[in-house]
């Protein structure tokens, strides 16, 4: 079971959980333990969002915790209860009507720590967890995610491309599937231009990984993450602040790594491929250059307005070899554009689609899992912004609907029966008494998409 979760039979003297909404709280008429109004009211508690408070029993131990919801619509604030209670162990008693799934999941999200570099290492509360709420499933989940952020938050030194590939192959061989590399100069010689051209200034060689796992007389379902383990921005080099959380730039790869294992741990009855191109965007003499005109798998030529928009030339020739198998269904992750935060800040999931009832299926997922996404336009009139005079695009198409550009330059590589682009963040300020660092944003809507779609095996 996860870290943060505990079975009722393990349980040590539980503290009781009381959550309310503002509106749960005033229409509340008894007290749940004694004197619980009263000492309420002395502290002020009105079910106000974020607002906590803990009542020591007879013995002075941790007996009850209130904890308020305000208007009950975040299915994450449970992460600001688990972020701030000790060590212990945890019943929920009162729900204000929460779903069980999003507030395990909140108190997973809020009791996460990065501690890898800490010596003292984090000690996270326990919530109860009965067998009639899938243990198992959530646990899942709350490890994948956990997985998901240490990628995202461990330092380059110590993540480089030949890390990330090694994450992947890790995970083939934990569910059995088979791993495919191709690495450094191979990258040219399989035609993988874009992917070389923005990893060869790196010590570490680019490459590119394939995973495959499942029964290919199922629905294919392929998964692209944007794997660029550092970016300096290249010779447009990025200025201090703009390059100091650049880790997380690989935010895209973690989080298709992490749907490729809910799939894979679900066992759901998919043809699963997962396309990890690794790179680190360096600066050396034989770094890509603006002005420099680059080939791609395929076969459209491209300019370099600015080496600072890399991950969607990784990503063309990844889709490329994505296509060539003809998904059913076709997925990408990447932290791409600082246009999407302003457009939706860090929180929502904003995607790219054409398919209707595939945005529809996602907006769905997004309700069942309460792990928020906005659909955005593919408005194809801005294709005009990647015209180039030398080439056949260019890769940047300026500040103006940064995010919507670089997802028509994406889906000028894609040849699939369905596709769906994800602009995330991967990453999260301090918030509800939740460390500042790497953050999941959009993954178990689109896994509750896919699990929905198609359903256990």
């Amino acid at each position: 079971m996860h870290t943060s979760f505990v079975s009722p039979d393990a349980a040590k003297a539980p503290a009781s959980l009381h959550l309310f909404t503002k509106e749960s709280w005033n229409a509340a008429s008894e007290d749940l333990f004694e004197n619980m109004r009263a000492i309420a009211k002395s502290q002020a508690f009105t079910g106000a969002s974020g607002a906590l408070l803990k009542v020591p029993g007879k013995d002075g131990a941790l007996a009850h915790v209130l904890f308020g919801l305000g208007n009950g619509k975040d299915a994450l604030a449970v992460a600001g209860l688990s972020g701030a209670l000790p060590e212990g162990d945890y019943e929920l008693v009162t729900d204000a009507g929460s779903n069980f799934d999003h507030m395990a999941a909140a108190w997973a999200d809020g009791a996460y720590r990065f501690d890898r570099y800490l010596t003292s290492k984090a000690k996270p509360p326990r919530l109860i967890v009965p067998e009639t709420a899938q243990p198992d499933k959530l646990s899942r989940e709350a490890a994948a995610i956990d997985r998901l952020r240490d990628n995202v938050n461990t330092p380059p030194h110590d993540f480089g491309p030949n890390v990330l590939a090694g994450v992947v192959s890790d995970m083939a061989e934990r569910f059995g599937a088979k791993l495919e590399m191709v690495i450094g100069d191979a990258l040219l010689e399989q035609n993988f231009p874009l992917v070389h051209a923005v990893g060869r200034a790196n010590s570490i060689e680019p490459r590119l990984c394939e995973l495959t796992w499942g029964d290919d007389s199922h629905p294919h379902v392929a998964v692209v993450g944007k794997g660029v383990t550092f970016d300096t921005g290249g010779l447009n080099i990025k200025v201090g602040a703009g390059m100091r959380i650049m880790k997380k730039d690989m935010g895209g790869a973690a989080h298709a790594i992490a749907l490729a294992e809910l799939i894979m741990g679900a066992n759901l009855p998919v043809f699963l491929k997962l396309y990890i191109p690794a790179v680190e965007n360096s600066i050396d003499g034989n770094a890509f250059r603006p002005g420099d005109v680059l080939p791609s798998r395929k076969g459209l030529t491209v300019e370099i307005d600015n080496t600072d928009a890399e991950g969607r030339l990784i990503l063309a020739d990844a889709l490329t070899k994505a296509s060539e198998a003809d998904p059913d269904l076709l997925i990408d992750f990447a932290t791409l554009t600082g246009a999407a935060r302003v457009a939706v800040g860090p929180d929502l999931a904003p995607f790219y689609t054409d398919d209707e009832q595939l945005a529809q299926d996602i907006s769905a997922g997004a309700l069942t899992s309460g792990d928020p996404a906005w659909r955005m336009p593919l408005w194809d009139p801005y294709l005009k912004d990647l015209k180039s005079p030398i080439a056949d695009l260019v890769n940047s198409g300026g500040r103006m609907g940064g995010s919507i550009t670089a997802a028509l330059f994406l889906k000028q590589f894609v040849d699939a029966k369905s596709w769906v682009h994800l602009d995330v963040w991967a990453w999260r300020l301090g918030k509800y008494g939740r460390p500042e660092g790497g953050a999941a944003c959009g993954l178990r809507a689109m896994f509750a998409m896919v699990e929905g779609r198609y359903g256990a095996d």
